[in-house]
């Protein structure tokens, strides 16, 4: 069966889901997104997700065409439509279609895509085994030219990073800010174990403040792991006990070295296991 698309205010065939080739989100990356999961025919913590969107879009003046609960009640339609139990959606709204120029003043009619589909990001074994991670040499954007916060079309800082991963022969690239700072993954955020407390980069670090990244927060505290955010550089992972990345097609996973040197005892650790536990029970609420 055809996959459909919906574009416009309406589902098409996938093979004829289109937008001009005049639309500044292909043209100049101009648009924001969000990647969110199905289970069991429920689109995960779909409020959030539509709430990050159009504060993306608000920060960078793109009008969407629609508002928040009717953008909900679009992405519902089109995961029951195409018959998604299990699966992925990509909620994307482009700025639409222009002149050869960057001035959003003359572009009209902004774009809301919403595709559903199965997903499948990392190899079902990296979950029993852990993986493994390189050092992007690229960095993560500078907040002050794009914020993190801000989750935009424009991913070529991340895909650039992502082949430094696969020509490395790992799947994932750790990206450092600016500063030198651990900021996050080319797609995931980055949490440590240390001592029994679990640690990430704060928002300021340089990273996407991730959904997932934020639930497995709140799913530690509910199971007495202490939490904290706070400035993180590599040696801090070098010397972990245990290291995992959370994200949306990610969930939870395992990180067992890092720049080919072993982290704890280079299996996934006890409190990531739980903690993917409690996350795919939740999600499945």
């Amino acid at each position: 069966m055809s996959r459909k698309v919906y574009v416009a205010g309406k589902l098409v065939p996938a093979e004829q889901a289109a937008v001009s080739v005049f639309d500044h989100g292909l043209l100049y990356g101009d648009g924001v997104f969000e990647g969110i999961r199905v289970y069991s025919s429920k689109v995960f913590l779909l409020e959030d997700h539509v709430k990050r969107l159009y504060e993306s879009a608000l920060a960078i003046r793109l009008q969407i065409p629609m508002t928040e609960s009717e953008m909900v009640d679009a992405v519902n339609y089109t995961v029951r439509e195409n018959g998604i139990v299990d699966g992925y959606v990509r909620l994307v709204v482009t700025r639409g279609a222009g002149s050869l120029g960057l001035d959003i003043r003359r572009t009209s009619n902004p774009q809301v895509i919403i595709i559903a589909d199965t997903i499948s990001l990392y190899p079902a074994e990296l979950y029993e085994t852990g993986m493994k991670l390189v050092t992007a040499a690229t960095i993560r954007n500078h907040a002050g030219a794009l914020s993190p916060r801000i989750k935009s079309l424009n991913y070529l800082n991340n895909i650039m990073a992502k082949i430094e991963g696969t020509d490395a022969g790992t799947v994932e690239a750790l990206m450092l800010n600016h500063n030198g700072e651990v900021a996050e993954c080319t797609g995931d955020n980055i949490f440590i174990v240390k001592n029994g407390v679990l640690k990430t980069p704060p928002p300021d670090a340089g990273i996407l403040e991730g959904i997932t990244r934020n639930t497995v927060m709140k799913l530690a505290t509910e199971a007495g792991v202490p939490v904290r955010e706070c400035v993180m550089v590599r040696h801090d992972i070098f010397t972990a006990d245990e290291c995992f990345l959370t994200g949306t097609a990610a969930e939870v996973i395992a990180v067992i070295s890092l720049d080919g040197r072993q982290i704890g005892d280079g299996r996934p650790g006890p409190i990531t296991k739980e903690l993917l536990k409690r996350f795919q029970a939740f999600a499945r609420a």
